[in-house]
């Protein structure tokens, strides 16, 4: 029989693979119909009256882009899409020649963001792809492509602002401890395109947008700052924040002439009714999938979140909680003290860690629902976070797997004779772009016996761990057996987890 190492790795595939841009767009967008072709995006259909367009940022964009092309065909006018700097050649050199444009494409890239950051590049294809959105009439339909990292890729700060003045209130914002939250709420007060610029650019052009989300609860006008989306926040909203970090008196002069020409009154809120935002890929879609793939394999298989977050620490706490509830109920003993005294913890985990959505009792009482009978996998997906105390190499993936491990592992030494001890336990977390961290792995596999093998080896994983050097570890420690590697995929639903167990 398979092991569950085998098991777990192909639910990582089934779960990145159906977010995989190819996939995911021929799942969405059809055309249909020659004489009046109509664009059916999931239901909704949308004439193309005269010139069909297409606009793209981000770091899942290049793939979409051909994937939509093949869909559009002869239909598509033009395109311009700015994607990371490097992509088409990381792509070449993965042999994923399906990401990449045809030859004649009618589809112009422009490469930016170095390191994710805007600079002149990105500059650049942010002005084109303006330019390219306010020569559209209302015959005119433009399809607009969004991804994780878009952000970055569009930079076009109000004139007279500088994109060196924006970047350095923006840098200068978070050394002082702002939130990813706060920070685009200025972004957005400060860019043409960001918060609905985009799409009030567009107009009258019909703007339909197919959206790839890295973000927890897939909020529209979060994502890549929300360019076709209706901006939740105000020019006072921006100068609050601004406020609160004692910025207001040593702003550039540009930013002051922006901020204070800008109605601070609420306007008349612009309208929307151009535009369609259709989110075709998330963290949602991806578990679902794994799910259907877990139950293929003969699992029981549940979905906890698609929206964990919190540090890397508490998560590592809350997946052994469950573990060890679910190796109880195996054993038989899903009532009695020691499961209330577990279920207890959880909820106080859950209720710490705040995460959006999450109805934990009834998951539990799903969780009780298991026989032994057949193997249990439980699902989750969302984005953790990594306090960084040392100088090692990792990634939160990685190192949420060794904290899962170290935590297994101290279980079953307080707890001699354990049920843990009678099943048979995997985790993993990986990231679906393929990437954690500066390092080529996606993430990692753990085990109950891993810290003690590891002892024996003579590692000390609490070492590493206070470095922050997971990667070090899982490379030297059964040479790289625990790692996962998949090279890059060319999209990002964030990361997914999983935790198989079967009584042995």
């Amino acid at each position: 029989r398979m092991s569950l190492r085998e098991h777990a790795l192909s639910l990582f595939r089934s779960a990145v693979g159906t977010v995989r841009p190819a996939p995911m767009m021929k799942r969405a967008l059809k055309l249909q119909g020659d004489g009046c072709p109509q664009l059916l995006v999931k239901g909704q259909t949308f004439p193309v009256k005269r010139g069909l367009y297409l606009v793209g940022f981000g770091k899942a964009v290049l793939g979409m882009a051909a994937a939509a092309e093949e869909i559009l065909g002869d239909h598509l006018v033009r395109g311009i899409i700015n994607v990371p700097l490097g992509i088409q050649e990381s792509l070449q050199r993965a042999g994923m020649q399906e990401m990449l444009l045809k030859p004649h494409s009618k589809i112009q890239i422009i490469e930016g963001a170095k390191n994710n950051l805007p600079d002149a590049e990105a500059l650049k294809g942010a002005v084109a792809i303006q330019q390219l959105a306010e020569g559209l009439t209302a015959d005119d339909l433009l399809l607009v492509l969004i991804s994780g990292g878009g952000s970055a890729l569009l930079p076009a700060p109000i004139p007279p602002i500088l994109l060196e003045e924006k970047e350095k209130l923006t840098k200068t914002l978070a050394s002082r401890g702002a939130a990813i939250q706060e920070l685009n709420i200025v972004r957005k007060t400060l860019s043409v395109l960001k918060g609905g610029g985009l799409a009030q650019l567009a107009y009258p052009a019909r703007v339909v947008s197919l959206i790839l989300s890295d973000v927890i609860g897939d909020p529209l006008d979060i994502i890549a700052s929300g360019p076709t989306a209706a901006s939740s926040h105000s020019v006072q909203d921006c100068l609050q924040v601004l406020g609160k970090y004692n910025l207001l008196h040593n702003l550039p002069e540009s930013v002051e002439t922006v901020l204070s020409s800008s109605p601070t009154k609420p306007t008349a809120p612009e309208n929307y009714s151009h535009v369609s935002n259709i989110i075709i890929g998330s963290n949602t879609l991806a578990l679902d999938e794994a799910k259907r793939h877990a139950e293929g394999l003969g699992y029981a298989a549940l979905v906890l979140s698609a929206a964990i977050r919190g540090e890397v620490g508490r998560v590592a706490t809350l997946y052994c909680q469950l573990i060890r509830l679910v190796c109880l109920g195996l054993a038989g003993l899903a009532e009695g003290p020691l499961s209330d005294e577990v279920r207890g913890d959880l909820l106080q985990l859950v209720a710490e860690l705040e995460i959006p959505g999450l109805d934990l009792a009834e998951f539990l009482q799903a969780v009780r629902g298991l026989g032994p009978e057949r193997p249990v996998c439980i699902l989750a997906g969302g984005e953790t976070t990594v306090q960084l105390q040392g100088s090692g190499k990792g990634g939160r993936n990685q190192e949420l797997a060794l904290r899962v491990g170290l935590g297994l592992h101290r279980t079953q030494a307080t707890e001699g004779s354990s049920p843990q001890g009678r099943c048979e336990i995997i985790f993993f977390s990986g990231g679906t772009d393929g990437q954690d961290g500066p390092t080529e792995a996606a993430g990692a596999f753990c085990s109950p016996g891993l810290v003690a093998e590891a002892l024996q080896e003579g590692l000390d994983v609490e070492a590493f761990l206070r470095n922050n050097d997971s990667y070090t570890f899982f490379s030297q420690f059964q040479g790289g057996h625990h790692l996962l590697v998949t090279g890059l995929t060319g999209t990002n639903v964030m990361d997914v987890q999983a935790i198989l167990i079967r009584a042995m």
